[in-house]
């Protein structure tokens, strides 16, 4: 059972039911529907129509999201490290997180479900998945043992304690060695299967997002321009960090949804990897920093433009 309780924040009203789904991002509008046991606004019932203005008291309750749609699967994984409660797996590109319409098997979920079946273990809510990645985006994930450690750990990440840095190469040259980029994103107006930097002026209220970013070298080549950069995740949402270095005129390379096609490196799949975590998996146990091995793929493009491997203290922020 999920359940949320907390201040509603608000500038102009919005239906209960947007509001769980846009600015607290904790279900779609279409899972808050169907999972709902209850909705409390200032104390009283409310549906998920219900208009708010900001300053109640929302108390929520929802159904945990079934694991019984899709079964165990023997599949290997890069485990970097695994303790009692926790595992942090180096996700494969091309790997889908969680199974949904077109990837029913296969999947980290289907995986972790296999591997917790093996030990004889109890499968947690979500197969003991903390947060995702897009399926064209490789490196780190998280992944709770029972309940009581998804918990704990999913806290980290909604409280914004838990750090998240990735490594990407762009096209094109940042305007800053450094930089912070804030604004905030929601469906595109013009393609729905996208996510844009949106305004009220759109018909979009949009969620916060917040992502810093640092230079850590730059080539030109073939006529282009590539930057190799870290950034770290403040927020978490859809697409973030694709949309935000679209946003700021520099999209990844190889990004097949929000990129642009590259003479020098044609056939360049999503540059994005999520490199390193820093986080507590246990209470009262000092933050560990969890880094994985750079991906084939950007050795080959690294090398192809003449750069060296960025040292762990040149990534730093």
């Amino acid at each position: 059972m999920g359940r949320y309780s907390g201040r509603v924040e608000l500038d102009s009203p919005l239906r209960l039911d947007r509001y769980v789904a846009e600015r607290l991002g904790i279900l779609t509008r279409s899972q808050f529907k169907s999972r709902l046991e209850s909705a409390l606004v200032d104390g009283k019932a409310a549906k998920p129509s219900a208009l708010l203005s900001g300053g109640e008291t929302l108390e929520l309750a929802w159904t945990d999201e079934s694991d019984r749609s899709f079964e165990p699967e023997d599949i290997p994984l890069d485990v970097v490290f695994e303790n009692g409660s926790a595992l942090v797996v180096d996700k494969a590109q091309g790997m889908v997180v969680h199974p949904a319409a077109g990837n029913w098997s296969g999947t980290l979920a289907n995986a972790l479900l296999g591997r917790l079946a093996r030990a004889g273990l109890p499968v947690p809510p979500r197969a003991g998945i903390v947060h995702r990645l897009d399926k064209d985006t490789s490196g780190l994930v998280v992944a709770a043992k029972d309940e009581r450690a998804l918990e704990y750990l999913a806290a980290q990440f909604r409280e914004r304690t838990a750090r998240k840095d990735y490594l990407a190469v762009l096209q094109g040259r940042l305007p800053a060695a450094e930089g912070l980029v804030e604004n905030r994103l929601g469906r595109d107006p013009r393609n729905r299967k996208r996510f844009a930097v949106v305004a009220p002026a759109d018909g979009e209220a949009g969620r916060f997002s917040s992502t810093r970013w640092k230079v850590l070298a730059e080539r030109r080549a073939g006529g282009e321009t590539f930057t190799l950069v870290a950034l770290r995740l403040r927020t978490g949402r859809t697409h973030q960090l694709r949309v935000h270095m679209r946003h700021l005129g520099c999209p990844i390379l190889g990004d097949p949804i929000y990129g642009k096609p590259s003479a020098r490196f044609p056939k360049a799949t999503l540059m994005l990897h999520a490199r390193r975590l820093r986080l507590s998996f246990a209470p009262g146990e000092e933050p560990r920093t969890i880094v994985s091995m750079l991906p084939a793929r950007f050795v080959e493009v690294l090398g192809g433009l003449g750069l060296a491997l960025p040292r762990e203290d040149e990534r730093g922020f």
